[in-house]
């Protein structure tokens, strides 16, 4: 049971560093860099570590922007893990500066947790989110071997414990046809573009026949030339989501039948592949996502365990989530309405509601290191859970 005296004494150093963590989001935020190239973020997040008596290593993983940060010693071990890739363009509109922020300031605060209770706090930077799974990559690479919890917190427009996040895979498609004039000789060509017209449609049948959740979309990259040639090649890219791994495995080969048919039909070539990195679906500790909402609501947060108007996505936490007990709540910082990866995101992230978003996650996070490091019923619960819901 964590005392109220070390609940306080965690609450002081937040306070204390309340504003080094704003102005370390402001930052992060006004110097946006997409994935595997955020050299300055990881710089600045492993200084604020190092400066707080963090053992650093960096470019973990043979990644120069991941890193590794501990404090304390032994077991248990629990992670925070910071996210800090922006988006092109639209710069820190899925709010990764308040990732990278709360995290840094959780766990520079259950620093007197583990120096009373035992155990370790670890930082992992994890680069790369938005467009590359850089989980997916550290997690074959073991950077998650030996973690006891994994923690992070996300902004959003909910306050929200968990979340839904789907498995999900890239898949690439390529038709080869044979050109011809259009009007002249149309019965010489074959037309790799209605290929894929076809295969639209087919994949539009099969939506009807999916088990919930099952989320299939794509766009065409190439389609032709000229409208009076008929088209040689086409191209395009899909995303394919399940609700999890083993209902993903299950919908690719009907996926790929909408292409094969539509090849056997127009006498087109297929060639598809599937991207090598698989998004895993988010596998919610309900132990830990009660303490963290217990723990947000003494920042005055009125949090509910699910959000059941959330849209669904996918995330490269859901990887780790299938490894060890993690969770993945959400912080609003904007109101229902307002998308993610959009401008008017990008702004909430450095709104007074943001910066109010950083420190109560922090001190959140925190407290729930705390409560797992100081609890042996409440780690083998969590562990328990954990068990019992593997695929």
């Amino acid at each position: 049971m964590v005392t109220e005296e070390l609940r306080r004494q965690v609450g002081d150093v937040i306070v204390a560093q309340r504003h080094r963590l704003i102005e370390l989001s402001l930052k992060l935020h006004a110097h946006p860099e997409i994935g595997f190239e955020e050299t300055q973020a990881a710089g600045w997040l492993t200084d604020y570590l190092a400066g707080e008596g963090f053992t650093v290593t960096r470019g973990i993983c043979d990644l120069p922007t991941a890193f590794r940060a501990v404090y304390g010693n032994g077991k248990p071990m629990v992670a925070i893990l910071a996210e800090y890739d922006a988006l092109p363009d639209l710069g820190h509109a899925c709010g990764h500066n308040i990732i990278a922020a709360s995290a840094v300031g959780g766990a520079v605060a259950a620093r007197v947790a583990v120096d009373c209770l035992g155990g370790r706090v670890v930082v992992i930077g994890t680069p790369a989110e938005e467009l590359s799974g850089g989980k997916i990559i550290m997690a074959a690479r073991d950077a998650f071997d030996g973690l006891d919890a994994a923690m992070m917190v996300h902004p959003g427009t909910h306050d929200v414990a968990t979340i839904t996040a789907l498995a999900c895979q890239n898949l690439k498609i390529e038709f080869f046809g044979r050109a011809a004039h259009a009007a002249a000789q149309p019965e010489m060509g074959i037309n790799a573009l209605e290929a894929l017209v076809l295969s639209f449609n087919a994949l539009n049948s099969l939506r009807q026949h999916v088990p919930e959740r099952t989320r299939i979309h794509g766009i065409i990259t190439a389609g032709g030339e000229a409208p009076n040639i008929v088209p040689a090649y086409s191209a395009a890219r899909f995303i394919i989501r399940a609700a999890s791994g083993t209902a993903l495995e299950a919908l690719k080969p009907r996926v790929v039948d909408c292409f094969a048919g539509a090849a056997q039909a127009t006498g087109a070539e297929l060639k598809y592949h599937w991207e090598e990195l698989q998004y895993g679906a988010m596998r919610n500790n309900l132990t830990l996502a009660r303490l963290f909402m217990d723990n947000m609501a003494i920042a005055g947060r009125e949090y509910t365990l699910s959000d059941p108007a959330e849209g669904f996505g996918s995330t490269d936490m859901g990887n780790v989530s299938q490894l060890l007990p993690a969770i993945h709540p959400v912080v609003a910082i904007a109101p229902p309405g307002v998308a993610t990866h959009s401008p008017e995101f990008a702004a909430a992230a450095v709104s007074e509601a943001g910066q109010r978003a950083v420190v109560d996650a922090a001190q959140a996070l925190a407290l729930t290191v705390a409560d797992f490091l100081a609890d042996d019923a409440t780690r083998a619960a969590v562990a328990a859970e954990f068990c019992a819901g593997k695929e």
